[in-house]
């Protein structure tokens, strides 16, 4: 199992369970958040609290999720970034299109606050 997927009531969190966002891993989680997606979930939060590497296949699964989530009116949170992969996401300046918090709760607190403006 590489990634938990958890249904909540105003959200859905993605946790991803291996070490590497990478060309293994990235095909599977695009395919779940296009289901997901397709589900009509427009909040997703990534938790990638595990993951201490990602290459651009990884940054490609989270910006698809970025867009799909905007797409649907609705709010993507990444969360839990390790060193490597902020400093990757920060090099990429996605930190500037992305919403990230340093945790779970973070996230679904923001995602909230998103929904009630």
């Amino acid at each position: 199992m590489k990634l938990k997927i958890d249904k909540k009531e105003n959200h859905t969190l993605i946790k991803v369970l291996v070490k590497k966002l990478d060309t293994n891993i990235a095909p599977v989680l695009k395919s779940e958040l296009v289901l997901i997606a397709g589900n009509g979930e427009h909040n997703i939060v990534l938790d990638l609290g595990d993951t201490e590497y990602c290459d651009s296949s990884g940054l490609s699964a989270i910006l698809i999720a970025n867009r799909l989530c905007k797409s649907a009116k609705g709010t993507f949170v990444l969360t839990g970034l390790q060193t490597a992969v902020e400093r990757l996401v920060s090099i990429s300046q996605l930190d500037s299109v992305l919403n990230i918090t340093d945790t779970v709760e973070m996230a679904v607190d923001y995602i909230t606050k998103e929904e009630e403006n």
